[in-house]
């Protein structure tokens, strides 16, 4: 993969960020973290927590409590959960495969072999069925392959989950090894740019998206809005 490819992949990844995840943070999670109707409150634990994260428990200091853990974890992580096969659509734009079941093909970087790849997100992110499917379609690869005299063996037919380490795959992912490797993560990004730290490049460059925008800003003014209701109620 020459320097273009790679600076493509990460410009895919930004403008990503920019229109699917960035805009819907700030626009349906913040706003909704805003407003006392979208949380569930616990009686016994509002005030602990507020006092936990800042030392009182002043109307701020709730909104505190209530708001960053929404922002800043569940909402965030379902939004791009839900997201995440358009993520992989746009990375690996123009780098596509023909052959049914397959993904992308790449020259590995480290072997120097031709990989048919199916990519997947994360380390937990197939079921049980997935297992027989993607195995299914690596063997007919390989019966095609040897139909028509290529010379494709198991270790060029890989599964490539983008993110995660090899420890955290689950057990469907673990039940694919024993047929065909499982590639995660840092690994894979090395395997397909030839750079051993493209991994975290990229994740930096995804983070620098939150820069482009007054994020802090976003943040006050919804604990502060959420402030003003709870101060209502509570005082």
């Amino acid at each position: 993969m020459n320097s273009q490819q790679k600076q493509k992949i990460i410009e895919n990844a930004k403008s990503f960020f920019r229109a699917e995840i960035v805009q819907n943070h700030i626009n349906n999670a913040c706003q909704r973290a805003s407003k006392l109707s979208s949380y569930n409150i616990n009686p016994f634990l509002y005030k602990y927590l507020a006092n936990f994260l800042t030392g009182n428990d002043k109307p701020e200091s709730i909104a505190k409590a209530l708001v960053l853990p929404r922002i800043l974890g569940t909402s965030i992580n379902t939004s791009f959960g839900m997201k995440i096969q358009s993520l992989i659509s746009s990375l690996f734009e123009g780098l596509g495969s023909t052959t049914q079941g397959i993904d992308i093909e790449f020259i590995d970087e480290i072997d120097k072999r031709k990989k048919y790849c199916q990519l997947k997100a994360g380390p937990n992110t197939i079921n049980k069925d997935d297992v027989v499917t993607i195995v299914n379609h690596f063997n007919g690869v390989r019966n095609l392959a040897r139909t028509n005299n290529l010379n494709i063996g198991i270790n060029d037919m890989i599964v490539g989950v983008i993110y995660g380490d090899p420890i955290d795959l689950s057990s469907h992912y673990k039940k694919i090894e024993q047929n065909y490797p499982v590639i995660v993560g840092q690994d894979f990004w090395h395997r397909l740019t030839g750079q051993e730290n493209f991994y975290f490049e990229l994740i930096d460059a995804i983070g620098e998206v939150a820069l482009e925008v007054n994020a802090t800003k976003v943040v006050s003014d919804t604990i502060s809005k959420l402030a003003v209701e709870i101060k209502a109620k509570f005082d």
